[in-house]
């Protein structure tokens, strides 16, 4: 009787104990964010990027939304891996927190956010080899990374 009543006791305290550190759960919302300004969404972005820190599954949906699209401005990276930590991959991935994280957002939510957010910040496209071509120190509406300091954003 005795190593029955230790053993549903452990049982509860490993199952309850569990539940207390899992992440809490993020209520699914619509994960659709507005595109209003470049530069204080920017900003906003790299904040997010600085700050939100994503546990195991939810790093598992970053990497799978992300592996699958090509970084904007070295596509022969992923978006998730980008060649480097500038600033518009800083913003990609700050969004894909801030997404993952505040709405809940899926694998499809985050990439298609993602693909809106690289044709907002720079409506002519971006041509996938810029970070090759000098494009580190060009903003995003001039095929560029927006710089490679958080703190010092290339706008023009």
């Amino acid at each position: 009787m005795r190593s029955f009543s230790l053993s549903f006791a452990l049982f509860g305290l490993l199952f309850f104990g569990a539940a207390l550190f899992a992440a809490p759960e993020v209520e699914k919302t619509d994960a659709k964010i507005e595109l209003t300004d470049v530069r204080e969404q920017t900003v906003e972005f790299i904040r997010y990027y600085e700050t939100i820190k994503l546990n195991r599954e939810q790093e598992a949906v970053k990497r799978e939304a992300l592996s699958a699209l090509p970084a904007a401005c070295c596509a022969n990276n992923s978006a998730y891996t980008c060649c480097c930590v500038c600033n518009l991959s800083r913003t990609v991935w700050g969004l894909t927190a801030y997404l993952i994280t505040e709405k809940g957002a899926g694998v499809e939510e985050v990439q298609t956010a993602v693909r809106e957010w690289i044709q907002f910040v720079n409506p002519a496209g971006f041509s996938g080899d810029s970070c090759f071509n000098g494009g580190c120190m060009r903003s995003f509406a001039k095929n560029g990374c927006g710089g490679m300091q958080a703190s010092r954003i290339i706008w023009e």
